[in-house]
Order: structure tokens, then sequence, then C-alpha cells
């Protein structure tokens, strides 16, 4: 199947099958189609749906975007994981807001925070209608079962192989309904597992298919063990129901968002107290729980800490606060500090 057909097969799969009333659609402007593309990086449509309709509520255009504070940008992030794609977010609007707009070339977009290969050419095809390949996991996976190309995507030799795949198939006319299209095959019809290649429209030319293996592409990453790190989570709460939380450094994980205090165990922890010349009162560690990174496993368990002095020691000029479990506070948190909060504050209804 030459370029030309391939093009053919998928637009007319796609004007019968596509997706053509997702919220990032209706309308279609560069700023909804980044927003959608850096939401979606790594993260399902079903979940990014009501991440994307809220943060549009809020952050209707560039400008909004780029007026509002880190920590309420966050704020509307929190749960969606991958935190340092808010971050680049806020700071890319920003930058295109002092500039005046959205850059329309390719060179322009890479040069912002965030902003890569393949979601600056889906912002040129969708938004500006410029013929751009793009190369997102749907994609990826498109095209390696359709040419066989054996190999993990990540590594440079074979994005090199799909990127030239990619860039030939890639149309001039209808740019932004092809790159809808493909985007689409890989997310309904192209998926992980179980895919519905009779419904598929490039089935009779689709190589991994022809050679009845299908599930061998694209090739898994290469195995490696997940290291462990353990830590403990100072749950610290006074006599108005409030914790105390501290903000996390602007680069790692959990950015600028709001979390507990970290220790390597429990003498070191109740060691801090001590030197905060805080009273302790009844304190009990909760049940361990696992939060995954993609380079690490997090094993944390909290220390609840009852203090029976309120105390301003501990407090660093809008670096920590104190959190009302109850009413909450306004402020980006983490989701597994939210979840644990949550625990707590169902416990005190309990009690």
């Amino acid at each position: 199947m030459n370029p030309s057909e391939f093009q053919h097969q998928l637009l007319a799969w796609f004007d019968q099958h596509g997706r053509k009333t997702l919220p990032w659609q209706n309308p279609i402007t560069p700023y909804r189609v980044w927003l959608s593309e850096t939401m979606l990086q790594q993260t399902q449509v079903t979940t990014v749906i009501p991440y994307f309709n809220a943060f549009v509520e809020r952050f209707p255009d560039l400008a909004s975007l780029a007026q509002a504070s880190t920590d309420e940008v966050l704020q509307f992030w929190a749960g969606l994981g991958y935190y340092a794609r808010a971050r680049n977010l806020h700071k890319a609007a920003q930058i295109m807001a002092a500039q005046g707009g959205f850059p329309d070339s390719i060179a322009g977009l890479t040069a912002l925070p965030g902003i890569g290969l393949s979601t600056a050419g889906a912002i040129l095809s969708i938004a500006f209608n410029n013929s751009q390949p793009i190369l997102d996991g749907n994609v990826k996976r498109v095209l390696s079962r359709y040419q066989a190309i054996s190999g993990w995507p990540g590594s440079s030799q074979t994005s090199k192989q799909l990127w030239a795949l990619s860039s030939q198939l890639t149309p001039i006319e209808r740019v932004a309904d092809y790159t809808q299209a493909i985007m689409d095959l890989g997310a309904t019809v192209c998926t992980r597992s179980k895919p519905k290649c009779p419904s598929c429209p490039l089935q009779n030319s689709c190589q991994a298919l022809l050679l009845g293996n299908v599930q061998a592409y694209p090739s898994p990453k290469p195995a490696k063990s997940q290291p462990v790190k353990q830590l403990i989570f100072l749950m610290l709460r006074n006599s108005f129901n409030e914790v105390l939380l501290e903000k996390r450094p602007p680069v790692g994980i959990w950015g600028s968002l709001w979390s507990l205090p970290e220790f390597e165990d429990t003498e070191a922890a109740l060691a801090w107290c001590h030197s905060q010349q805080i009273r302790i009162g009844k304190h009990r560690l909760l049940a361990t729980k696992r939060h995954t990174f993609s380079h690490f496993h997090l094993d944390f368990t909290p220390l609840l800490v009852e203090i029976e002095n309120l105390t301003d020691n501990v407090m660093e000029a809008k670096q920590t606060l104190w959190y009302n479990i109850g009413l909450g506070n306004g402020v980006a948190l983490a989701a597994p500090i939210t979840q644990l909060l949550q625990q707590l504050h169902n416990e005190e209804d309990n009690d």
C-alpha cells in the first residue's frame, strides 16, 4: 500500500468511525489542542476529559493560564500525575503570552518548555492545518504493526525508523483529519491488548497481522527492576484538626505540590519534633502504602502525631502551612496525600 492509499483508507475509516466530539475538538484552537495533547501524554482519554473540562473552565485561554499562580495551576492538575507537565505548561503559557501567541513553526514550538516534536506536530497539523508528522504512543503502535518494525519504540534506532515512516505517510491535504484519524485508530482499534484487527482499515497491508503475530509489536521496553524507596510521612496534627504540610521543591517528584514532611525512619521524625519544641502526645504508625512512579516504587508509612502545644516554630514563610483536613485550604496536593488526609478525616467522622 503506497502512502496515498494508506491515507485514503485511514481517512475513509475516520469519516465513518473517528472521534469528533471530544471536548478539545469543539472548538479547535491551538490552546485547546496543546492542552489536550499535554494532558494525554501517558494518560487515557477517559481520565483526561474531566480534568480538561475543569481546566478550561478556569483557564479558558492562554492569557488566563499565564496570569494564574503556579499553585492554582497545580491545584487543577492534582491527581493527573507527571506534574512537570503542568509546570511546563504554565511556563510555556507565560512565554507565549509575552510573545503574543502561539508560534506557527516546529522550531518555535519545540523551543517552549514541555513541547516535543510530536506535540508540536499535533498542534500545527490539527490547529494550523500545517502538514507535520506526529509520533505519540498510539501512532508508534499503529506504525510498528503496519510495517512490523521490531525494537522498542523508545530506542533511538527504532524511533528514527518510525519518524521516517510517519513523515512518509503524512498527507498535505486533510492533515488535521489524518492526524486525528491515526491517533483514533491506535486508541480504539489498534489497541495495546486485544486489538480489533477485523475492524481495521489497514488489515490487508498490516505486516504484523500477515505474520500472525500482532501482539509482538511494538517490542516492549527492556525489563528493568524498579528500586523501592521507603519513607516515613509525618502527619503532625494540632487541636484544630489541622495537619502540617510543606511545599515541595519546584523540581523532582510532586514538584511545587504540598505534601507531608518526609523522614528516613520514625526516630528521625520524632527527633525533628523535639528539635522544634513540639510536645508530642499520642502517636501511631498507620498502614504502609505504595505509590509507583515511572522509575521507582515509594513505600511510605504515615506517622500520625498529636501535638499538645501550638507552635509556629515549624512555620517557614510560604513553605509550610496548617491544613484543615475537614475544610481544606484550596492548595494543590499530591494524590497520595489527598487520600491520606481523606482517610484521616473519615476516621474522625466515624469516631
